[in-house]
């Protein structure tokens, strides 16, 4: 039950919690504009060099449920400090050498601050009057998508005109000033769950999800058919169905899988992967198309920063729409909000496909993309938290996080596959080309619907009052 606070007391703790979520989520996208040149300066290939992309990615997957879990059990506020800690510590080892060892360490300790998003979201539940936990959530949730759409244009500027380890010094100041004001400002929640920490659990969680998510994002460069990626997913079958097992047999489960079963959790989850899908393929695809020369009669030739630049509008609607999807919860309820920010999803790849010769037409179709996301997001924890024991919260936030994570890991697979078939050649070197870019819409599009047909499966039921704008 939420405790009584003023006004100015409450905006202080969105405000506060919402800057840590898009610092979190901007660690996802902090190298994306290097990785031309990483093998340069890291002196590695370019298959060794994007492990400082895939680390980041594995370990917000990891930590997501682990960290919620160990919130409902220790302390919320307790864990986002502990999650901002690593971020610290993560950007001053990748600040501080440029050898690819020491960067992926640095970039695995930045991955980990994504479990600060759900825990937010949680500390929000329990902390705010009921009257400003929908606009709450509507707003912490956009931050996931709202960080990396930003992050893109700053890193970009910064890489082009500083020394790029000046990216891991901001990220460590960041962080450091997100901590100072946690301590100041957000309270701990008093909500705990009287249960001990399922360490063999989190363990087993850890190896199947790394089992299951190395394939899909490295099968590109191993090959899709060879002993690394068949192997790895043999074992994520085996270790993932072993600990499903385990967990259903403990009293005290790191996630209880009968509350996951249930369908409104399920389906909510399940749509959270095509949701995920179809985000993660405008950040792939868009900045491909409008970065592609000129010369080949639909790229648009724009630099690194020009087209972040571009795609910036993007994040700003999903934070604009913020409480506008509170207000859609409020009025129609999650189950409906989340169908509609889904459609809204495939609407902005529909007239993708069908408007892309200039940047004016890849910026609104970013932008309708972008307020789907929004809304779309918004709903996902209203829904979980109708759902579940107000005392696994966290921990279920952390799961619905892990989904939409491995709906993006799925679609850098998919995306990237299709983007380097479907090639031309252009003074010598291979660029996607513009069936290869409608390809991806297309794709996108239809994971964008079937997150509206799952979402449509879940039972027709308002959430809990507490999780609504008045």
């Amino acid at each position: 039950m939420a405790v009584s606070r003023s006004a100015s007391s409450s905006g202080a703790i969105v405000v506060v919690l919402a800057s840590c979520g898009l610092v979190a989520s901007f660690m996802q996208t902090l190298v994306v504009p290097l990785i031309p040149v990483f093998p340069r300066l890291l002196h590695v290939p370019a298959a060794d060099a994007s492990w400082v992309v895939t680390v980041t990615l594995l370990a917000a997957s990891v930590i997501t449920p682990v960290s919620g879990r160990l919130g409902d059990l220790y302390g919320k506020r307790r864990m986002i400090l502990v999650s901002l800690a690593l971020l610290i510590a993560g950007s001053v080892v990748s600040a501080t050498t440029s050898a690819l060892a020491f960067q992926i360490l640095g970039r695995g300790l930045q991955g980990c601050a994504m479990g600060v998003i759900p825990l937010g979201i949680s500390i929000m539940r329990d902390e705010l009057p009921p009257e400003r936990v929908g606009g709450a959530i509507s707003l912490m949730s956009a931050t996931l998508g709202v960080g990396g759409a930003i992050g893109l244009p700053v890193a970009a500027v910064v890489a082009e005109n500083a020394d790029w380890h000046v990216l891991f010094w901001t990220a460590a100041g960041l962080g450091l000033a997100c901590a100072l004001l946690i301590l100041t400002v957000v309270p701990e929640s008093p909500l705990r769950t009287p249960a001990p920490f399922d360490y063999f659990g989190a363990f087993g969680l850890a190896a199947g999800l790394l089992c299951l998510l190395l394939p899909v994002v490295k099968g590109g460069t191993w090959g899709w058919t060879s002993a690394p990626t068949l192997g790895l997913a043999g074992a994520a079958v085996v270790v993932l169905l072993g600990w499903g097992a385990y967990q259903l047999r403990r009293r005290d489960p790191l996630v209880d899988l009968r509350v996951s079963a249930r369908r409104p959790v399920l389906f909510t989850n399940l749509a959270s992967i095509m949701v995920g899908f179809a985000l993660y393929a405008m950040a792939l695809s868009f900045p491909q198309l409008l970065q592609a020369p000129a010369s080949t009669g639909y790229g648009l030739g724009q630099t690194m920063v020009e087209s972040g630049l571009t795609l910036a509008p993007n994040g700003l609607v999903m934070m604009l729409l913020s409480p506008v999807s509170a207000r859609l919860i409020a009025r129609f309820g999650p189950r409906p909000t989340l169908i509609s920010g889904a459609l809204v999803i495939a609407a902005g790849y529909a007239f993708a496909i069908v408007l892309m010769d200039n940047a004016a037409e890849l910026i609104t179709a970013s932008v309708i993309i972008g307020a789907g996301v929004g809304i779309a997001y918004a709903a996902m924890p209203a829904l979980i938290m109708g759902s579940v024991p107000v005392t696994e919260t966290a921990s279920a936030n952390g799961l619905n996080s892990l989904m939409r994570s491995v709906g993006t890991a799925i679609s850098s697979a998919v995306m990237a596959a299709m983007l380097a078939q479907l090639t031309i050649s252009v003074g010598g070197l291979p660029v996607p080309s513009l069936f290869g870019f409608r390809a991806t819409f297309a794709v996108a599009a239809f994971a964008a619907l079937a997150g509206a047909l799952l979402a449509a499966l879940v039972p027709r039921t308002r959430t809990a009052p507490e999780l609504v704008a008045a």
